[in-house]
């Protein structure tokens, strides 16, 4: 499958620069061929090129299919930041590639990383979202301390993951299936416990990940993979099986 981001979609359009250079000149796609498009916010389009330029290919869309593989639950992740940033990366791609919709970098007092540079973010995103043939894209905010974030957050379930021995639930047993959720995951360090008393403060529930103690990452990728699991549903692909 030929899958490209066009977050701009009318009858008939241009490709993004970008996406016309590995059309025309990565894949020799010519006047004619069909390609497949998303946009970003849940189209899915099937398309043909009508002009094979290498800087705005054009396409003409003829077939369309609205709200492509929605899920039926809204999950945001808040994470701080990792001391290696392809750590970071690559669990922006895994959980791209599992299901989310939104994450927050999160500044915490042990954070080993405070600033961040989101284009780069951004673009490892996109790729992992059209490499798992996903039509929504996840929404990358800027980052934030984790006590603004819990302040003015209003999600349905809140949850946080800390390493302290105080009692806990298991997010699989916490989390209510199909309800929208906010997960904080804290830095190597975990976090404070000044933090942990202000997040229950305002209504955030302690949880565990399980018995292993895990990197920032990889608990991120368990707290996406579990709720994505709990709501779980047969998907029917346009393109058939």
């Amino acid at each position: 499958m030929n899958l490209f981001y066009t977050p701009h979609i009318s009858q008939s359009l241009f490709l993004p620069e970008e996406e016309s250079m590995h059309a025309i000149k990565v894949l020799r796609m010519k006047s004619g061929d069909m390609i497949q498009l998303i946009d970003g916010t849940g189209g899915f389009y099937e398309a043909q090129i009508t002009h094979p330029h290498p800087k705005h290919c054009e396409v003409k869309i003829t077939k369309t299919t609205q709200g492509f593989n929605k899920r039926n639950h809204y999950l945001h992740i808040a994470i701080a930041p990792t001391k290696n940033i392809e750590r970071l990366e690559w669990f922006l791609e895994k959980a791209t590639e599992i299901g989310i919709d939104e994450i927050t970098p999160i500044i915490c007092r042990f954070s080993e990383r405070k600033i961040i540079k989101p284009e780069r973010l951004e673009k490892v995103i996109v790729s992992a979202m059209k490499q798992s043939i996903k039509a929504y894209l996840p929404k990358l905010n800027e980052a934030i301390t984790v006590e603004k974030l819990m302040k003015q957050n209003n999600d349905n379930d809140k949850f946080i993951a800390h390493c302290y021995d105080d009692q806990k639930t298991l997010l699989q047993q916490a989390y209510n299936k199909e309800s929208n959720a906010l997960v904080l995951i804290g830095p190597e360090g975990d976090f404070s416990e000044e933090e942990v008393a202000l997040a229950l403060k305002n209504d955030f529930k302690p949880i565990s990940l399980g018995n292993s103690r895990l990197r920032t990452e990889t608990a991120g990728i368990v707290a996406c993979h579990t709720i994505n699991l709990l709501n779980e549903s047969p998907l029917n692909p346009p393109w058939g099986t």
